[in-house]
């Protein structure tokens, strides 16, 4: 998505190693994942560009518990569905671990499964 976003401002852009990482999911953390390239005569402007839209994205969500804006989505993985998903993934071959996410309002400390709304 950011590389679409940066394209549309413009910013000549590619990503590395995503037919790598798309075609065997176990190597990404071996080489890194996907990577997003950006040429060096464009770099300072997709980093404000990349900075904005962040900025942006935080801005858009709210904690529905005391209203900051400061929150943050966390992968827990400590649960026992998830230890369940991956003993049987294991055994089949599959290799996906399933993850719970949680937002969480560093303000006030409070978590919410869902997506916090305006």
């Amino acid at each position: 998505m950011m590389l679409q976003r940066l394209e549309e401002e413009g910013i000549k852009a590619y990503l590395k190693d995503e037919h790598t990482v798309t075609i065997d999911p176990i190597l990404s953390n071996a080489i890194g994942g996907i990577k997003l390239m950006v040429y060096q005569e464009q770099l300072s402007r997709a980093l404000e560009l990349i900075n904005g839209f962040e900025k942006q994205n935080r801005e858009s969500i709210t904690c529905i518990f005391c209203g900051s804006h400061n929150v943050h989505l966390v992968f827990q993985r400590n649960n026992s569905t998830n230890w369940i998903t991956a003993l049987l993934t294991w055994l089949f071959g599959n290799y996906a671990v399933g993850v719970k996410t949680v937002y969480t309002c560093l303000d006030c400390d409070k978590e919410n499964p869902d997506r916090p709304l305006n």
